[in-house]
């Protein structure tokens, strides 16, 4: 088996001394820098040090080691490339098969309490990192690894290989070694942004018992907050949801959105503000108080005067008439914010073991492709109604149902285990609040999975149904629309939010 060159430099020695005896065995030469090298030499592994190759010694108290020609050349030539050959060749410059990295310990060093910025700063890695991105880009000539848990692995693939490494596992390593320095310059980024006071530290988080800080990408871009306490970890949850629903009716006629937990409790679209917001209220008139209210116009006094009746957590328009902001701000505990129409397009969550990363739900709802699967078809009222109530159900804890009629919310039912409990949840509401459902619009974010659901609309007065479709059982749910005289129709996709 051909001779093999390691470059080694970890800060964790957990496993090393194994792997180096193993990968001398397998006919590798080793070349660490400093601590590594010392570790290794003092347990009698055969070693070559950086400097031998570099004809430089480490400088400005090791924070300069591996940063030479003489070594991100040997570890970034492609050996299928014959012009890259020649040039290693001709400068006499030593290849890299395998390079081993751990990062000098940042995130604990600045979890430590009273740590200094002098100790958190010489924490920062620079050459590891830069031997990690050079090793991961060449991934097909050079295999990167960045922590004792894959020593094992690659020894493995190694000798079935029988030296070979293939690029289905090497790959596979370039893309943890992407993944550990994202995350390694996100706690270097966030220690930053705490020290300069950009981290918002918040009172806590969901509840009491909980930590909890708000990193800001371009919150101050999109809100103005203009008077109120200091907004909390929920508070800011509700001012996404309210502003991400708003942006449904950002160019449309006057709307209104009330939000309480995270779900809308009334929205409706009218002719003016004021009335959009009676309507909205309407809807609900138990959930508003303590509650989220958000307009996608100026706020005038009519309007201001009438949402003032009642005491509102925060309150969100794009600008507000003269006047309006001295009246609602004689409500000490009310938060006032001022935004700006635009949002993301990719959304983040954390999750046990990692993050997700999704497209924002941003598909507009067209009637042009609405395909009609009962005898009996919507009207012009009536698809209108289907496109609000479809806005509204996109912006609803999923399983979401939505009944409306002349643009208004009637009944919203969401976040239960099944679908017939969200109708049941909804009808109820509309009830408690004295809304009649003859005759309305419901709007489903996902499909009946039986007719159960559709029929539970029914008969509680809803007479046209919007709803994705792609059930099995399809043909049951439009047969007892048919019997039941509604007309229903299927977007063709659906509006999950877990």
């Amino acid at each position: 088996m051909s001779k093999k060159t390691a470059l080694i430099s970890v800060y964790y020695k957990d496993g090393l001394e194994d792997f180096a005896k193993q990968l001398v065995k397998r006919n590798f030469e080793i070349v660490s820098t400093g601590g590594t090298y010392r570790f290794l030499k003092e347990r009698n592994i055969p070693v070559t040090s950086v400097e031998s190759i570099t004809s430089f010694p480490e400088v400005l108290d090791g924070r300069v080691k591996t940063l030479h020609p003489a070594v991100f050349s040997g570890i970034l030539a492609m050996k299928n490339n014959p012009g890259h050959m020649k040039q290693i060749s001709e400068h006499g410059l030593k290849l890299f098969d395998l390079v081993v990295v751990t990062l000098y310990p940042f995130a604990e060093t600045v979890a430590k309490p009273d740590v200094g910025i002098e100790e958190a700063i010489e924490q920062i890695d620079i050459g590891g990192v830069s031997l990690i991105r050079a090793a991961a880009k060449n991934y097909s000539s050079t295999t990167v690894l960045v922590k004792n848990g894959q020593y094992e692995k690659y020894l493995e693939e190694f000798d079935r290989g029988e030296g070979n490494i293939s690029e289905k596992f090497s790959t596979l390593l370039a893309y943890e070694a992407f993944q550990l320095i994202e995350e390694y310059d996100r706690d270097i980024k966030n220690y930053f942004l705490k020290i300069t006071g950009g981290e918002s530290g918040l009172r806590y988080g969901e509840n009491p018992h909980q930590k909890a800080f708000f990193e800001k990408t371009n919150f101050d871009e999109l809100f103005e907050v203009l008077h109120g306490k200091e907004l909390s970890y929920n508070n800011l949850l509700d001012v996404d949801a309210a502003h991400s629903i708003i942006e449904e009716f950002k160019d449309g006629k006057p709307a209104a959105a009330i939000i309480k937990h995270g779900n809308p409790s009334g929205v409706a679209v009218r002719d003016t503000l004021i009335d959009a917001y009676k309507k909205a209220f309407e809807t609900d008139t138990a959930s508003p108080y303590g509650g989220i209210v958000i307009f996608n116009r100026t706020l005038d006094m009519n309007t201001a005067m009438e949402v003032d009746k009642i005491f509102t957590e925060i309150l969100l328009a794009p600008d507000f008439a003269e006047g309006v902001l001295e009246l609602l701000m004689k409500k000490k505990n009310r938060r006032l914010l001022r935004f700006r129409f635009g949002r993301s397009n990719s959304e983040i969550r954390s999750v046990s073991g990692g993050l997700l990363h999704q497209e924002r739900d941003s598909v507009i709802f067209k009637t042009d492709e609405l395909k009609y699967v009962t005898g009996k078809k919507p009207d012009n009222k009536q698809l209108e109604d289907m496109e609000f109530a479809y806005k509204i159900v996109k912006h609803t804890k999923s399983n979401a149902v939505v009944f409306v009629k002349n643009l208004q919310t009637l009944g919203v039912g969401g976040g239960q285990p099944s679908r017939v409990d969200s109708t049941k949840l909804a009808v109820w509401k509309a009830k408690q609040f004295n809304l009649d459902l003859k005759d309305s619009v419901v709007a489903s974010d996902a499909y009946f999975p039986f007719a159960d659901g559709l029929i539970e609309t029914a008969n509680a007065g809803a007479t046209c149904v919007v709803q994705p479709g792609g059930s099995i059982r399809d043909d049951e749910v439009i047969k007892a629309a048919d019997e039941r005289n509604m007309c229903m129709v299927f977007t063709g996709y659906r509006h999950f939010r877990h």
